[in-house]
């Protein structure tokens, strides 16, 4: 198979050339422009960072792409799908709160911004996964597929279950609904914290299958997971958090299940894709807290193939030096390979290998340096 194409600029300016200029100058060199883009819903999908944290990418960048697709005659807005977990973004309303709070706002990035996945997460679609193993429909927020084209703009950084968060996980784990999500870091289906429990009967109105009811004796909810179908709206309905998914998958599999929700995306429509390894913190943006960064920033990496591209911002990082004082540093195993020794439990080569394998892309590639 023939190398794919990574284009990759590094973080040194001058003058005459801002990080804003080389990101524009990056994604013409790379090909972005040989997409057509006339009149075209183009979706970019990007992680707005939960509030309290401060690793994720600026919304300087994501203007820079938005008014760079206007001008090849796009039609641009950035999207996320609703959280899975409690947070400040697991509703569109409080989602969008969030992403203005944290700069993402149409004066800002020139563009709107809209949920993928509706309101409360359940708005989908399904979608078939060519060659896939373990999952047959993907769960994708309806306004990412109804996109014409789809340009995803990645934080590069460590993640506590599957090693790192790169383009594949932005756009498979991202890009999924609630349920798709639930899908992905399950094999069950949400139960109650019974001591959280008030019987508000807000769970109740809004599942679709009657699957919850309440006891007699204490009138606290149960789920009957033999009718319930892992929708996960209960989750996000709950003023209490008293429901939780059984985050029971094994990493591997969660890894798998990844990359063959990113085939769901990105098959079958025009896709460009840009990874950022810089404040590469050793957890997701998803906490609302970012630690000191693992390892010395690195630059910026534009593909058509999201398999090389993660490939290759892994490689990047593996020989990036390691921040003194860090949490990589501090870790007593000594592996080579940073996100190994980070979160030794999780092992990132298998979302890159399955996506290989179910021909997402290529972990084989050229680098040019623009």
């Amino acid at each position: 198979m023939e190398k794919s194409k990574v284009y990759f600029t590094s973080l040194r300016t001058s003058r005459k050339n801002n990080l804003l200029t080389k990101l524009k100058g990056l994604c013409i060199q790379a090909g972005m422009g040989e997409i057509d883009f006339k009149n075209k819903f183009t979706a970019i999908k990007i992680h707005f960072g939960e509030p309290g944290n401060l690793a994720y990418l600026r919304p300087n960048f994501a203007k820079v792409v938005a008014d760079l697709v206007k001008e090849l005659g796009g039609k641009v807005f950035l999207t996320d799908c609703n959280t899975l977990y409690v947070g400040r973004r697991k509703e569109a309303l409080e989602h969008m709160d969030a992403a203005y709070e944290n700069g993402y706002n149409p004066f800002m990035t020139g563009c709107q911004i809209i949920i993928g996945d509706g309101l409360k997460g359940a708005d989908d679609v399904e979608v078939p996964v060519e060659g896939g193993e373990y999952i047959q429909t993907a769960k994708i927020g309806r306004a990412v597929m109804d996109a014409d084209i789809l340009i995803s703009m990645t934080h590069f950084k460590g993640h506590e279950n599957t090693g790192f968060g790169g383009t594949l996980k932005n756009i498979g784990m991202g890009c999924g609904s609630r349920r798709g999500k639930m899908e992905m870091h399950s094999c069950g289906k949400p139960s109650v914290k019974e001591e959280k429990c008030t019987s508000c009967f807000a769970c109740a109105r809004i599942c679709a299958f009657s699957a919850i009811s309440y006891r007699e004796s204490d009138k606290k909810a149960q789920i009957d997971h033999d009718l319930c179908v892992g929708c996960g709206r209960c989750i996000a309905v709950c003023p209490f958090d008293a429901i939780y998914p059984p985050f029971n998958e094994s990493n591997d599999i969660l890894n798998y299940k990844i990359a063959e929700y990113t085939k769901a995306v990105v098959a079958g429509r025009p896709q460009f894709h840009l990874s950022f390894v810089m404040d590469v913190s050793p957890d997701c943006d998803c906490h609302a807290e970012n630690d000191l960064p693992i390892i010395q920033d690195v630059g910026i990496f534009a593909s058509f193939d999201p398999v090389a591209l993660d490939m290759a911002c892994a490689d990047a990082c593996n020989a990036s030096p390691i921040i003194k004082g860090s949490y990589l540093d501090e870790q007593e195993n000594l592996s080579t390979d940073r996100f190994s020794r980070t979160h030794p439990k999780t092992n990132w080569k298998a979302c890159i290998d399955h996506g290989v394998k179910i021909k997402l892309g290529n972990d084989k590639y050229e680098l040019i340096k623009v």
